[in-house]
């Protein structure tokens, strides 16, 4: 990690760094994806014409997508647009890429805001409880062979037997009816609050687990035992010091969790019929859709991206001792 300075103006330029550093970042994958695209077999001109494709005909339509440009020349064009808010015609829908995904962002971003609220709110309390007050015997195996069990279960099944149990048999939520974000708001968040726990009980049993190794690890240092031998009250010790060098991993552990919510979503979404951007994106790749293709991949970069580099801020925040290629001491 870079180091954290410590005056106003080096603060400010630790902070444009890591956004330059992000901006290079999702150039880099958007080049990466524009040539991935462009050299993969199948061309979107002949895939639009179907059975209709000549060799005339395709060049007509290859000529009018501007896809007989220079690709460097197209990707400089697509670029400049991304920044200025064009980012290009869809192929299959005949309308703007924005105007197309606009909807399916707020979804898939609501969703996975919601699902690292449940994570963060849930793991975080069970994994102190969890490092402190230690079950033992039956009931420690119990526990263990519980968080495995959530760990191992795969989203998709889980979110089958939600969808089972919730919408089948209790009729709380009606299967494939998304009221939307914008015509009910709390009961769009009803319908997505399961795909949200599908989600997250995996990865909430990962961050108990960790967070239950790291402070039992910190318990058992040094300055620890100093300060309780020396009278400090335990669950002080606990709250002022041990938590605060526990969560350093912790909080790199739920910037990942954050970026890997997103590509969980694409199987949830397709599970609880929610219209998001993994099931434009599915869709998107069987019909050699690119430009949608390609803002979708850009703007899922964009939220890893920027999950990493708030987690990078954070950690320098919580501990300032960090410096690259070290950690607190």
């Amino acid at each position: 990690m870079l180091p954290l300075p410590r005056k106003g103006d080096d603060a400010m330029k630790y902070v444009c760094k890591r956004i330059l550093m992000l901006l290079v970042t999702m150039v880099i994958v958007s080049l990466l994806a524009f040539v991935a695209f462009d050299v993969i077999s199948g061309d979107p001109a002949t895939a639009m014409l179907g059975t209709q494709a000549t060799p005339e005909r395709v060049a007509e339509l290859r000529a009018e997508l501007g896809l007989d440009r220079p690709l460097l020349v197209r990707y400089g064009e697509w670029l400049l647009g991304f920044f200025t808010g064009n980012l290009g015609t869809s192929y299959s829908y005949h309308q703007p890429v924005w105007d197309l995904i606009a909807p399916k962002v707020g979804v898939t971003l609501c969703l996975s805001l919601l699902s690292f609220v449940l994570i963060a709110v849930i793991s975080v309390p069970l994994g102190v409880r969890s490092a402190t007050r230690r079950s033992r015997g039956i009931l420690n195996g119990v526990e263990t062979l519980f968080n495995q069990l959530c760990m191992a279960v795969p989203p998709f099944f889980t979110s089958i037997l939600l969808t089972f149990c919730f919408s089948t048999v209790l009729h709380w939520f009606v299967h494939g009816s998304f009221p939307g974000l914008g015509s009910d708001f709390f009961a769009s968040l009803r319908y997505l609050f399961f795909a949200a726990v599908a989600i997250a009980i995996p990865r909430i049993a990962m961050t108990v687990r960790m967070l239950r190794s790291t402070i039992a690890d910190e318990m058992g240092k040094d300055y620890v035992r100093t300060a309780i031998s020396r009278g400090n009250d335990r669950a002080g010790v606990l709250r002022r010091h041990v938590l605060k060098n526990s969560l350093v991993p912790v909080v790199t552990f739920l910037a990942q969790t954050m970026a890997e919510i997103v590509a969980g979503s694409i199987v949830v979404e397709q599970a609880f019929a929610i219209p998001g951007l993994g099931r434009m994106l599915v869709a998107s790749i069987g019909s050699r859709d690119y430009p949608v293709v390609q803002a979708i991949i850009v703007i899922l970069a964009f939220w890893v991206v920027l999950a990493g580099t708030v987690a990078d801020l954070i950690n320098q925040r919580i501990d300032p001792r960090l410096r690259l290629g070290g950690g607190a001491s």
